[in-house]
């Protein structure tokens, strides 16, 4: 079976819990192995974290200002996710995946790295960042 979902959420800290359980309990449905789950469950946090953070409060198209939108498809052999804002996006003078671990911020993307097989931060010119990363379900992890 395949599961797709996407959610419009405004940017509280209320609405992060609300999206983890939502993937959480879709991948109990499919029977996703729970360290599995839990991994990208943190994945999720950490990505809908930073848009409450640092998602701005622009209206991208379709979406209320102040607005992050969450995407999750799950295919029995691979969960992906996305987490766009509407924000400034990444600093184009800072390369994402480098920050150091002693930062006061980017640990949270080094986190997802390591909780992924796949991520990929971009910025959507004029309309925020996207955070994107996906994960084989059958335990078999791939190298970021």
């Amino acid at each position: 079976m395949s599961i797709w979902w996407s959610l419009h959420l405004r940017r509280e800290a209320a609405s992060v819990p609300l999206a983890r359980r939502l993937l959480l309990d879709a991948m109990r449905t499919e029977g996703v192995d729970p360290d599995i789950s839990f991994d990208l469950s943190v994945a999720l946090t950490e990505a809908c974290a930073n848009a409450v953070e640092h998602g701005g409060n622009e209206r991208s198209a379709g979406e209320a200002p102040g607005a992050y939108r969450v995407t999750a498809y799950l295919d029995g052999e691979r969960c992906r996710i996305e987490v766009a804002d509407s924000g400034p996006g990444f600093p184009a003078r800072r390369v994402v995946r480098r920050a150091p671990t002693t930062a006061e911020s980017g640990r949270g993307l080094r986190m997802i790295e390591q909780l992924v097989d796949h991520v990929h931060f971009r910025n959507r010119p004029g309309h925020g960042a996207v955070v994107s990363f996906d994960r084989v379900l059958n335990g078999a992890r791939t190298p970021c």
